[in-house]
C-alpha cells in the first residue's frame, strides 16, 4: 500500500464521512478479524453478506489495537477514543473504489488472467519466469474475486514494475467491476469450461462475461485450437481493438509451438516468435500443464523476457501446489507440508493455517532459502524473521546458504543446516514433540524428504480430506438457513472418520455455534486440543458426569435417571444453572423423554441446579420423502411436546429437529438450530454439494493368473480366462467392507472402474486390471472424485455412514487447505 496514507485521505477516496480521529495512519486492509495480527496500522473494512457482519467485531477488534475502520454502519466515536471511522454506504463498493484508485496511481505493467480453469498455475509460473528480472506482485493464492481482487491490488507498491492478478467470476455483471479495479494492460484467456454454467444461460454469455476483463486491454494472449476455437473464430475479438496474441500447438498463431522429442518426463519444443525463435525442455507431459506452460511463456516473451533465457527457465518450473497437507508427525506432533511453495505471501498464508490450529502451544517454522522474492536478501530474511516472532514461532529451522548467511537477524534459539542433507543426518528427532510444524521449502531443496521423515504413519493408503470443502459444504447448508439460526456440527466418531481434532479446528476458525460427540472422552479430546466452542454430548454416561463438568461439556439428557445423577453432582459441587439439553422421542423410538414423561421432568428442571439451553428431537426419515407424513408427525409431536416444557418454565430455549437431509427438505422446521452432519463431508442430494474425502491407495504387487487357477482366501477367486490381477494393500481392517469382494465392489484405476477378484483380506485386496496399462506403485482410487461413497455403499448393500466410519485410525488421514 502506499505509504502514510491516513483514513481521512481513505474517506475522500471512497467519498466517505470521517466519524472520529482522522489521522490514524493505515499501512494494510483486513476484512478477517481472525486473521488480525497485533497492529494498530491496519484498517478493518467491515463487510456485510448473507449470513455475516464484519460490524459485530469492531469492538474486538479495537481492544486488540486496531484504530482504522471502514464501515456502513456510524459508529459512536466516544465508545472507541482515539479510532478512526469512514463511514460509506457500501463497504464493499468503498474497498473497491480505494483499489481502483490505487490502480491508477501505479506506473508499471498489469496483467489480468481469467478463464474456467488453469487461472492461479498460469499465473505461479508466469511469476517464476519473470521475477528474477523483475520486481513482481502477484495476487496472493487465487484471491480473485470481488473481494479477493481489490485486497490483492491494494497489495501492489511503487517499486513493483508489474502487478500480476487473476479475475473469476460465477455471476453476470461480476467482471465488469473486477476490470474496473485491476484495468489491465495484457490479458491472458486460459480456456472456456463449465464451472458456474449455472449462473449463465449460455457458453456464449459466459464467454462474453470473462471477455469483459480485456476490453481496454492492450494485448490479449490467448490458445488458437483449430478444433473448438470459440474465442477466436466466435466473432467475439472483432470488437477488441488492441493486440490478438495467439499461440497453438499446430502450426498457426504468432507463437507457433512444435513438439520436437517427447521423453518421459517432459518434452523438447521450439517456436518461431516475433523476434526469433528458441528450442526448450518442457518438464511436463500431461495436456494440461503443458498448455498452462505454454500461456505463461507467451506471457513472459511478450513482456520483454529474452527468449534463450525464457527457454532456459521455462525447464525449470516447479509444480504448483493447489492444496497444504496437514498430517500427523512423530512424537506427538502435527505437520503442515507445504514442501512444493516457497515465497513470502505464500508463508504468510501458510502461518495462517497455523493459527488455526490450537491443540499446540509450540510451534516450529522449517523453511528453506526462498528465491524469486524481488528484495535485498537481508531485507528478504529480516522480513521473515519479524513476521515469524508476530506470528508466535517457538523454534525457527533454517535450511540453505542464505538462511545460513543471515542467521543473526533470527532469535538465538534458531537452528541453521546448509542443506537438507545436512538436516537429515544433524537434526534430533526429540526436538520434535508435541509441537505443531510448519515445513515450508523451495522444490529444489526436496523438503518432501523432510516430511516423510517427520510424519508418523506411512500406510500406502490415505485418505485425504479437502477441508476447502468442508467450508464449501458448510456455506452451502448455511445459505440455506432463516436468518439467525444456529447451525450445529457433528463430529462425533472421528467426524464420520475424518478426524474430530482437525475438523473441529476448522469448524471453530468458521465460527459455528455448537459441536456434538457421541461420548464424553471425544469432547474432553477436544477441550485438550484448544476446542472452546460449546460440546454437547449425545450419550453420556453417567459415571464420567464429573469430567464432563471438569471440561464445561454440555449432557444430552434423555431419562430421568440421568437428570437426577447429573443433579446430585452439581449439588454437591455447589454449581447452579448448568447448560443442558432435552432429547424427546418423537417417533424414533431411540433415546428421549415421552410425552407423558414431561409432568414428571419439567419439576426436576425447575427446581435443579439446570439451565435448559435446548430441546431436541431426531427425524426417523428425513431423506425418504415416502416417509414424508411420518416426519411431519415428528414435527407436531416436538411442536407439542416441547410447547408444554416452555409454558411450564417460562424462559427461552433453543429448539432444533433438522439433520442434513432435513436442511434440505424441511426449511419450514428449522426452529432456532439445525444439525449438520454427513452433509458437511458432501454427502446429499444438492448438486451444490462437494465431496470432501478420497481414500487412496496403490498397487503393492501385479501377476498374471492363468484360466483355471483360484484367487484369494477359500479360492473364492476363480479366473475364467488369463488374468492380470493388481494386489492393493487395503482390507477390511482399513474399512474395505467384506461385501465388496468378488466382484460386488469397484475401484477406479488407470481411469476405469475395475472389479474385485476373490474374498477381501484383512490388509489386501486384490482386482482384475486385466487390458490395462497398470503398474506397482500405480494408484488406485477406493472413493473419491471418480467413484463417490454413495456409489460404494450401493455396492456394499449399506449407507455412506458406515463407509465412512469405517475406515480406522490407522490409515493415515490428510488434510488439504488451500
Amino acid at each position: 500500500m502506499q505509504a502514510d496514507l491516513r483514513i481521512r485521505e481513505i474517506c475522500r477516496i471512497v467519498q466517505g464521512t470521517m466519524i472520529g480521529e482522522g489521522n490514524v495512519a493505515v499501512d494494510s486492509l483486513v476484512i478477517d478479524s481472525r486473521n488480525m495480527l497485533p497492529s494498530s496500522h491496519a484498517m478493518f473494512v467491515a463487510l456485510k453478506g448473507e449470513r455475516h457482519d464484519g460490524h459485530q467485531y469492531i469492538e474486538q477488534l479495537y481492544q486488540q489495537g486496531v484504530r482504522a475502520f471502514l464501515v456502513a454502519i456510524p459508529q459512536d466515536p466516544m465508545s472507541f477514543p482515539g479510532a478512526g471511522f469512514c463511514l460509506v454506504e457500501d463497504s464493499l463498493a468503498a474497498l473497491q473504489e480505494l483499489a481502483a484508485t490505487r490502480r491508477k496511481a501505479f506506473t508499471g505493467l498489469v496483467g489480468a488472467i481469467t478463464g474456467s480453469n488453469g487461472k492461479t498455475i498460469v499465473k505461479e509460473w508466469i511469476y517464476q519466469l519473470l521475477a528474477p528480472s523483475f520486481s513482481m506482485h502477484r495476487s496472493p493464492k487465487s484471491f480473485n474475486s470481488q473481494v479477493g481482487v481489490p485486497l490483492s491490488v491494494m497489495m501492489l507498491e511503487d517499486t513493483h514494475q508489474i502487478g500480476l492478478f487473476e479475475a473469476g467470476i460465477s455471476l453476470p455483471g461480476e467482471m465488469e467491476r473486477l476490470e474496473k479495479i485491476i484495468s489491465p494492460e495484457v490479458g491472458v484467456f486460459t480456456n472456456l469450461g463449465t464451472a458456474h454454467q449455472e449462473n449463465f444461460e449460455s457458453m456464449e454469455q459466459k464467454l462474453r462475461e470473462k471477455l469483459c476483463l480485456f476490453k481496454s486491454c492492450k494485448k490479449i494472449i490467448f490458445r488458437l485450437n483449430k478444433e473448438e476455437d470459440v474465442l477466436a473464430t466466435g466473432h467475439f475479438l472483432k470488437e477488441f481493438k488492441g493486440e490478438k496474441i495467439s499461440w497453438s500447438l499446430d502450426g498457426e498463431g504468432l507463437y507457433p509451438y512444435r513438439t520436437i522429442e517427447v521423453g518421459a518426463k517432459g518434452r523438447w519444443m521450439e517456436t518461431i516468435t516475433p523476434r526469433g525463435g528458441c528450442r526448450f525442455w518442457l518438464p511436463f507431459s500431461d495436456e494440461a500443464s503443458i498448455e498452462n506452460a505454454l500461456h505463461a511463456l507467451t506471457f513472459a516473451l511478450e513482456a520483454g523476457l529474452p527468449e534463450q533465457v525464457a527457454a532456459g527457465r521455462i525447464g525449470g518450473l516447479e509444480p504448483v501446489s493447489m492444496r497444504m497437507e496437514i498430517l500427523q508427525g512423530i512424537n506427538a506432533c502435527m505437520l503442515i507440508n507445504d514442501a512444493y511453495n516457497s515465497d513470502i505471501g505464500g508463508l504468510s498464508a501458510a502461518l495462517d493455517l497455523v493459527d488455526q490450529q490450537k491443540q499446540f502451544d509450540k510451534r516450529i517454522l522449517i523453511l528453506s532459502d526462498l528465491f524469486q522474492s524481488g528484495l535485498e536478501e537481508e531485507e528478504l530474511y529480516r522480513e521473515i524473521s519479524t513476521l515469524s516472532e508476530t506470528r508466535g514461532i517457538s523454534l525457527f529451522i533454517g535450511i540453505g546458504p542464505a538462511m545460513i548467511r543471515q542467521r543473526n537477524l533470527f532469535p538465538e534459539s534458531s537452528i541453521f543446516y546448509s542443506d537438507t542433507e545436512e538436516f537429515l543426518k544433524r537434526m534430533d528427532r526429540t526436538t520434535f514433540r508435541d509441537a505443531m510444524i510448519l515445513i515450508k521449502g523451495s522444490r529444489r531443496f526436496g523438503f518432501e524428504r523432510v516430511a516423510s521423515e517427520l510424519q508418523l504413519k506411512t500406510h500406502q493408503t490415505t485418505l485425504e480430506i479437502d477441508l476447502d470443502a468442508m467450508v464449501s459444504n458448510l456455506n452451502h447448508f448455511r445459505s440455506l438457513l432463516h436468518e439467525n439460526v444456529k447451525i450445529m456440527v457433528m463430529v462425533k466418531a472421528l467426524s464420520y472418520g475424518s478426524g474430530n481434532i482437525e475438523i473441529a479446528n476448522m469448524l471453530q476458525y468458521q465460527q459455528v455455534e455448537y459441536l456434538a460427540v457421541a461420548f464424553i472422552d471425544e469432547g474432553i479430546e477436544l477441550r485438550r486440543s484448544g476446542i472452546r466452542l460449546p460440546i454437547i454430548v449425545l450419550n453420556p454416561d453417567p459415571s464420567g458426569f464429573g469430567q464432563m463438568i471438569d471440561f464445561t461439556l454440555e449432557p444430552e439428557i434423555y431419562n430421568l435417571r440421568g437428570l437426577k445423577e447429573l443433579g446430585r453432582i452439581l449439588g454437591y459441587r455447589e454449581i447452579k444453572n448448568y447448560p443442558v439439553h432435552i432429547k424427546l422421542d418423537t417417533g424414533m423410538h431411540r433415546l428421549g423423554f415421552q410425552e407423558e414423561e414431561i409432568a414428571m421432568l419439567t419439576p426436576l428442571i425447575e427446581k435443579g441446579p439446570f439451565r435448559l439451553v435446548s430441546v431436541f428431537s431426531h427425524l426417523a426419515a428425513s431423506d425418504e420423502p415416502e416417509q414424508d407424513d411420518f416426519s411431519r408427525e415428528q414435527f407436531h409431536r416436538f411442536d407439542r411436546i416441547s410447547g408444554l416444557l416452555g409454558e411450564t418454565l417460562g424462559y427461552p430455549f433453543d429448539r432444533h429437529i433438522l439433520n442434513s437431509a432435513g436442511i434440505e427438505r424441511f426449511p419450514d422446521a428449522q426452529y432456532q438450530m439445525v444439525r449438520l452432519g454427513i452433509g458437511l463431508h458432501g454427502i446429499g442430494t444438492d448438486p451444490g454439494l462437494v465431496p470432501a474425502s478420497s481414500y487412496r491407495s496403490s498397487v503393492s504387487q501385479t501377476r498374471r493368473v492363468r484360466k483355471g487357477e483360484s484367487i484369494g482366501y477359500s479360492r473364492a477367486g476363480r479366473a475364467d480366462s488369463d488374468l492380470i490381477v493388481a494386489t492393493i494393500p487395503v482390507g477390511y481392517a482399513d474399512g474395505m467392507d467384506r461385501r465388496l469382494g468378488n466382484g460386488n465392489g469397484r475401484v477406479w484405476i488407470a481411469g476405469t472402474l475395475v472389479p474385485t477378484i476373490g474374498n477381501i483380506c484383512m490388509d489386501m485386496t486384490m482386482i482384475d486390471v486385466t487390458g490395462l496399462d497398470v503398474s506397482e506403485g500405480d494408484e488406485v482410487e477406493l472413493f473419491g472424485k471418480n467413484l463417490s461413497v454413495r456409489e460404494v455403499s450401493v455396492m456394499a448393500g449399506t449407507i455412506p455412514y458406515e463407509i465412512l466410519t469405517s475406515i480406522p485410525e490407522r490409515v493415515k488421514r490428510v488434510y488439504l487447505q488451500e
